[in-house]
């Protein structure tokens, strides 16, 4: 564990050269080790996104966060932007893969970095980490809850996203998969489309659902919240970024 770090404000090249805000967490100690970004969840960049990126910190990864929202409101509350990201449909896949990109690059041009970058998401970060995977040379990619990844979109949902069926042939990374056995989106259905996808194209996969755990059950803040499931998810994703980014 690494409790003296450093955290602050930055700004990086996202999708087509467009400067973003970036949160950055890492350990004060010079040492190589791996990156990741952590990328957050549909209600924005807000406190517990923030909070995610030091606890990687902590484990001795140099961290970005980025604001995905940077366009749409800058200067807002995570509230407001995310409230104005909704209006509009989402974030766009492509811009999302090219603000990811701009992260990844920003995290291997530290003096620390061994070169290697992993990507975690959460909700609709989820999806999104599996999405940059699946186009992006990282070296790991952890996705918690997803929803959409596989599956049908509904009609009235409010995002304009379609599931990733097409594009997991094309995975580039090992993927790690959280899951809550009561959760909708993704649904156990879903989760066991995905498993069998990957499984049917070579894909290096682990993935881990647990019982009584619903959607969202690593936020702190929320009744959804599930004590258990969550230590579980931390330890199994600290394995699995230790055997693939090192740290």
């Amino acid at each position: 564990m690494y409790e003296s770090m450093i955290a602050t404000l930055v700004r990086i090249p996202g999708h087509n050269g467009d400067e973003i805000e970036a949160y950055v967490a890492r350990p004060e100690a010079a040492f190589s080790r791996g990156g990741v970004v952590v990328i957050h969840h549909l209600p924005g960049w807000d406190r517990g996104s923030k909070e995610i990126a030091r606890r990687f910190a902590e484990l001795g990864y140099d961290v970005v966060c980025p604001n995905l929202y940077t366009r749409e409101a800058p200067g807002a509350s995570p509230e407001d932007a995310a409230a104005v990201a909704r209006a509009q449909g989402g974030i766009p896949d492509e811009r999302l893969v090219g603000d990811v990109a701009g992260a990844a690059a920003y995290l291997r041009g530290l003096e620390t970095s061994n070169g290697k970058v992993g990507t975690i998401g959460y909700c609709s970060g989820g999806r999104q980490s599996v999405l940059a995977a699946c186009h992006l040379d990282v070296d790991a990619a952890v996705d918690c809850y997803g929803a959409f990844v596989t599956g049908e979109v509904p009609t009235e949902f409010p995002l304009k996203v379609t599931n990733l069926v097409d594009q997991l042939p094309g995975l580039r990374a090992p993927l790690l998969g959280l899951f809550g056995a009561e959760d909708k989106y993704p649904s156990p259905e879903q989760v066991a489309e995905l498993e069998r996808i990957l499984a049917e194209h070579g894909k290096e996969f682990e993935s881990r659902s647990y019982e009584g755990a619903g959607h969202a059950f690593f936020a702190t803040d929320r009744p959804s919240y599930n004590v258990a499931a969550a230590n579980d998810g931390w330890e199994r994703i600290a394995t699995f970024f230790g055997k693939h980014l090192g740290a």
